[in-house]
């Protein structure tokens, strides 16, 4: 059956009356690092790396799948640090099912972070080959990336992030990458398979135990600020893995998080979804629907409807994530790759079925968020409390209807810059640029 998106013939959505908007811009602590390449340098050195390194040593930096900021030239600084200390580095993907679980397609998704081999000056291996290093006491097998395991040292290179499905002392970073992403798909597989439950208690302890039964030189944890940009670098000993120091980064990490500006919304505008923006494709830490449980995020706004309007080229259309939006548009649709969400969704297990369902399909951006206001509870629609964003990573600048300005969470730093204006849509119903409706900050 070929698929067709809804087509409006009874007319219900063609009148519908869109809110004019105002542009607000949030303000976050921005600590940052002026100088990435440089801070690499400095923390590598400053933890004394270069101690268990000999004179052509041959080490794996594990890189992974994310958007993370600057990532390109953290490796590639990295690379150039170790090279300095006469060792031979070279890169293995870091990641599970993303580039559709092949060998190739995960070399290709690290290419286009930047991380290429004449950009970094070290070759990538990818391979979806593991070893198995042991098992912990509960039975759990665990696996390693079968190149990385043959190298005479490893450092996982991360950003510490509150994980998009469950809360925990220890939830997305050097442990995940360890845990996860070293072990490829096979343990991914392996750890998913315990759900939730298993993954805030396992990821720590099979972390724990590749720390110590490999060759982890250290890790290299990244942390941002809620404007995509590198907060801090620590190199983190293996010990630490996993353990006491991972926990304060992952609390420092929470505190820096952004986040929308109100406890509830009746409809939210998401311009895109991708895997370079969040693992889920829309955060949960920011829209609340956690994928796997009624528990959400403190973080998190509730939000009666969300639409979703297009997938990142980033995402090699992997549209996971695209079961949390309630509306999206055919123009998204057209860019998915099944195949690509499909073997994310059944890697992820329990914590992703929902987030690779199909969404209700409108054929432009405004039937979408027509729908999504018709479909609100709220009776006269111009009371909706709406807001427009470009994706759950970039929160400074919104767009919101007059009438959500009266309702800020208590302490959000908020500035409305200047009057309200038309909702921003273009004469063929797809939604005006982001960057042309917002007001530039002056």
């Amino acid at each position: 059956m070929k698929f067709q998106p809804f087509e409006d013939t009874p007319g219900l959505l063609q009148n519908t009356p869109f809110p004019d908007l105002v542009v607000l811009r949030q303000r976050f602590p921005r600590p940052r690092v002026a100088d990435v390449p440089a801070e690499v340098a400095r923390v590598i050195e400053q933890a004394d790396v270069a101690r268990n390194l000999q004179p052509g040593s041959r080490i794996a930096i594990a890189v992974g799948s994310r958007g993370i900021a600057d990532i390109a030239p953290i490796v590639r600084s990295l690379v150039a640090t170790l090279r300095r200390y006469g060792a031979e580095p070279f890169i293995v993907p870091a990641m599970v099912s993303h580039g559709g679980a092949t060998p190739e397609g995960q070399q290709a998704v690290l290419e286009s972070l930047g991380v290429t081999q004449d950009f970094v000056g070290a070759p990538i291996i990818s391979s979806l080959d593991v070893d198995v290093l042991g098992y912990l006491p509960n039975g759990l097998r665990v696996h390693i990336d079968r190149a990385a395991h043959a190298a005479d040292g490893i450092i996982v290179v991360n950003r510490i992030k509150p994980h998009t499905d469950f809360s925990a002392p220890i939830e997305s970073g050097l442990s995940k990458m360890t845990a996860i992403g070293l072990g490829k798909h096979a343990g991914a597989i392996t750890l998913h398979s315990w759900g939730v439950e298993g993954l805030r208690q396992q990821v720590p302890a099979v972390a724990r135990f590749v720390a110590a039964h490999a060759r982890i030189l250290c890790g290299l944890a990244i942390l941002e600020n809620a404007y995509d940009e590198v907060a801090e670098l620590v190199v983190m000993p293996p010990q630490e893995i996993g353990a006491q120091l991972e926990q304060q980064l992952s609390q420092r990490a929470k505190d820096l998080m952004p986040r929308l500006p109100w406890d509830t919304l009746d409809v939210l505008v998401v311009d895109q979804l991708g895997k370079n923006i969040s693992g889920a494709g829309m955060d949960p830490n920011i829209i609340g629907r956690m994928r796997c449980t009624e528990q959400q995020k403190t973080t998190a706004t509730q939000i009666t409807n969300i639409s979703v309007h297009d997938l990142t080229d980033e995402s090699h259309g992997n549209a996971i994530g695209l079961g949390l939006a309630d509306f999206t548009t055919a123009r998204l649709l057209d860019k998915v790759n099944l195949q690509a969400m499909y073997i994310n969704g059944i890697t992820a297990g329990v914590i992703a079925m929902n987030s690779i369902k199909i969404p209700m399909v409108l054929a432009t951006d405004r039937q979408a968020v027509a729908a999504a206001m018709h479909a609100s509870g709220r009776p006269d629609t111009r009371q909706i409390r709406l807001a427009r964003i470009e994706n759950t990573l970039r929160l400074e600048y919104i767009l919101a209807s007059a009438n959500c300005v009266h309702t800020f969470r208590s302490g959000s730093d908020i500035e409305v810059l200047g009057a309200s204006a038309p909702f921003g849509l273009e004469p063929d119903g797809s939604l005006s640029p982001f960057a042309r409706v917002r007001v530039h900050d002056a």
